[in-house]
């Protein structure tokens, strides 16, 4: 009897065995055939499957006997199904050719290098922000990009001002006058509209943004000595959107923004619209506001028409609306009066419009025009000072661009102009007039499959008759399928203005005017080599990293005169010797099932060498190391955790400042079209007031420090999101 229990066991257990599959296949791209690493296959129904390892290969074990459906997919490619009937004949392993969906294709090619190729195939370093990132940076701060921007290696946020809360965006130890700011490829943000940039551009609108580090003027001209940033906006597509953001926070802020798009046949529309609202905010209770009491209102509408396949027309308005006010509490929530006379108002209007006219021919040649006008007025008020000015200014470009197998050529002119009035009386006004045109030609070339060449000239004249020429190479190397190499470099240049991070501090009080015909053009030479890696680690986890080393040399340096003239104002002059930024960043990120790790480090050594004297550029870490760990179900439930290190800093004073820590943690669960998040920002409470008072002198009477870390300290906000397709 026992023998025959035995003999029925193993019978069974062989069954068992035998309706216990393996399946193998490889998983690859259907154009380049290269292999899709971290690619999926499931078994339909089952939480059996396998993620591809560094040469497309998928095992998937355990499979039980019958029809099978087998699910392949990858981010940002066409899902594809199989049928297969277990026990499998795999006397050869199949290869399955994923197709790259054209609906993702938007996102992933690069339009700030005038390319059409994509973000792996580029010489030109670029870093995006997309996606479920993005998504995330809207919640956390939906009222501006600032916190976006903060957050990626190698870039750093300055604030300029404690009561207006106005800040620049440095990249790798230079001023923030020397990054441009673009919106869908047009500089709606240069001289005077500068101002208050970046705490007044909403983000909800959005589909990616695109950062290029290094000296991209011979891209877009001057003043893109340290790189340019360009936010690009959603288009419309046959799916409808509609999305609808509100946000609060313990220091009485509200946002309530909404967006909307659709595609009609051959007309298209978005629609953005948002008011936000904070009032004034004493973090540390010294009396005077750490947050400014603001109200803002931003209307945004843009008309696409497609009267056939080959042509596009899109126009579009941007205006924006601002009442800032900071200073002594007591003179924001009453009256000033003798006792608290401080307070400073900032007003603001923004109108500009964008039309883009884009033709593609059946040789896959494309032209472009695009025209922008902008309008930009700013009033200051202070207890005992006015200034006021407004701006107007163009930006116009033709270029043809012609796409062979492998050869791509873009070529074009583009017409700037910049009018400054100022509309307060003055003995010596601000007033300029700025126009730059300029023509450029660039190349992709195909060296072999694994070289590609990007080379670019421009040449700019302005209306001071001065010639600027600008070269440009970048060449990206693919070893294979895990390594890749870029190397680039160029020259830039930017014309002297008062608009600067300096005069900004002062509000633009005791300086005088620049003089064109004595202040010379900057000019830079820089350059960068970087590394990709990327590999599947024990089958299961996702590891890329990026490795950049960067030098920028800067000569003429538009500074402040340390010694104050006879007028007893300041004036700008070019310093006597140049300013050297050099060091690299460490990007690597670790992907797990739900989890995920990102960690970035960066180091700047950046030093003014003036008059023979070599120092320190004021207010630049060192050393900064930003790191996200994030748990997120698809669709459900994202967790973050954030933590960030900045290193000591030398004020302009050539006092050194402590290095600090922050922290900050957000949740967000999501329903079908419902989304409820919360953020607790800094949640350690960091300020620079709990090291040192943010002004000298009395409260009537303020002289405000350098502001070298945060002064807004914890931020807990928190609201609904509704997304309706």
């Amino acid at each position: 009897m026992k023998k025959l229990i035995l003999l029925l066991l193993a019978t069974l257990a062989i069954q068992s065995a035998q309706s216990q599959n393996t399946y193998r296949a490889y998983i690859f791209d259907e154009e380049t055939k290269d292999p899709l690493i971290g690619a999926t296959a499931v078994i339909s129904g089952t939480t059996i499957g396998s993620v591809a390892n560094i040469d497309g290969l998928i095992e998937i074990n355990g499979i039980p006997n019958g029809k099978q459906i087998i699910e392949y997919s990858f981010v940002g490619y066409e899902e594809k199904f199989d049928t297969l009937n277990f026990p499998e004949d795999q006397s050869e392993i199949p290869k399955i050719y994923l197709r790259f969906e054209l609906g993702e294709l938007e996102t992933i090619v690069v339009s700030t290098t005038r390319s059409s190729r994509t973000i792996d195939d580029i010489p030109t370093r670029v870093e995006t922000i997309s996606g479920s990132e993005l998504d995330e940076k809207v919640s956390m701060q939906p009222a501006n990009v600032k916190m976006m921007l903060t957050e990626s290696t190698g870039i750093q946020t300055q604030q300029t001002s404690a009561t207006s809360g106005n800040a620049s965006i440095r990249i790798q130890g230079l001023d923030g006058r020397y990054t441009q700011l673009l919106k869908d490829g047009f500089p709606l943000y240069s001289g005077f509209s500068g101002g208050l940039s970046i705490v007044q551009i909403p983000p909800l609108d959005l589909q990616r943004v695109e950062v290029v580090k290094g000296a991209s003027s011979t891209l877009y001209g001057g003043g893109a000595i340290a790189g340019l940033i360009n936010f690009i906006t959603k288009v419309p597509t046959e799916k409808k959107e509609f999305s609808f953001l509100l946000n609060t926070n313990h220091t009485k802020a509200l946002d309530v923004s909404s967006f909307y798009s659709q595609k009609f046949n051959k007309i298209g529309v978005t629609l953005f619209a948002s008011q936000n609202s904070q009032l004034a905010y004493d973090a540390n209770g010294d009396g005077f506001s750490d947050i400014p009491k603001f109200t803002r209102y931003n209307f945004n509408p843009r008309m696409f028409l497609y009267p056939n396949k080959s042509i596009t027309l899109s126009l579009g308005v941007n205006s924006s609306f601002e009442n800032r006010l900071g200073g002594d509490m007591s003179a924001i929530r009453t009256q000033p009066d003798s006792l608290h006379p401080y307070f400073e108002r900032n007003i603001t209007g923004r109108i500009s419009t964008q039309l883009k006219f884009e033709k593609k021919f059946d040789n896959k040649a494309v032209i472009i025009f695009k025209n922008s006008i902008g309008y930009f007025d700013r009033g200051i008020t202070k207890n005992n000072y006015t200034f006021s000015g407004f701006q107007w200014s163009s930006f116009s470009e033709l270029n043809y661009s012609l796409v062979r197998e492998k050869l791509e050529w873009v070529v074009g002119g583009n017409l700037w102009t910049d009018y400054f009035t100022q509309s307060n009386s003055s003995n010596e006004p601000f007033d300029y007039q700025l126009i730059v045109g300029g023509l450029f030609v660039q190349g992709n070339f195909e060296l072999g499959k694994k070289i590609i060449l990007e080379a670019g000239i421009r040449e700019d004249l302005n209306n001071s008759k001065q010639f600027f020429t600008l070269p440009r190479i970048a060449l990206i190397y693919k070893a294979n399928k895990n390594w890749t190499g870029r190397l680039g470099g160029g020259m830039g240049y930017k014309n002297p203005t008062i608009f600067t991070e300096q005069s900004e501090e002062r509000a633009f009080q005791n300086i005088n005017p620049i003089n064109t015909s004595v202040v010379l053009p900057e000019r830079s030479l820089g350059g960068s080599f970087d590394l990709n890696y990327k590999t599947i680690l024990f089958n299961k986890v996702s590891f890329t990293m990026n490795q950049m080393f960067f030098y920028t040399r800067l000569n003429q340096a538009l500074v402040l005169s340390d010694s104050m003239l006879n007028n007893g104002n300041y004036e700008f002059v070019n310093a006597n010797g140049h300013l050297d930024s050099r060091g690299f960043e460490t990007n690597f990120k670790l992907k797990y099932k739900d989890f995920a790790l990102y960690c970035g480090y960066t180091f700047v050594d950046a030093s003014r060498l003036f008059n023979g004297t070599e120092t320190v550029n004021p207010l630049t870490a060192k050393n900064r190391l930003n790191m996200t760990l994030m748990y997120e179900i698809e669709d459900k439930l994202r967790i973050g955790y954030e933590l960030f290190y900045t290193d000591s800093q030398i004020l302009s004073t050539g006092e050194s400042r402590p290095d600090y820590w922050m922290m900050g943690i957000s949740a967000e669960y999501r329903f079908k079209h419902i989304s409820l998040f919360i953020n607790a920002e800094n949640f350690t409470d960091t300020r620079q007031t709990k090291y040192e008072g943010i002004y000298n002198g009395s409260i009537q009477s303020p002289q405000f420090k350098e502001i070298w870390s945060p002064i807004d300290g914890f931020i807990l906000n928190g609201g609904i999101k509704i997304i309706v397709w």
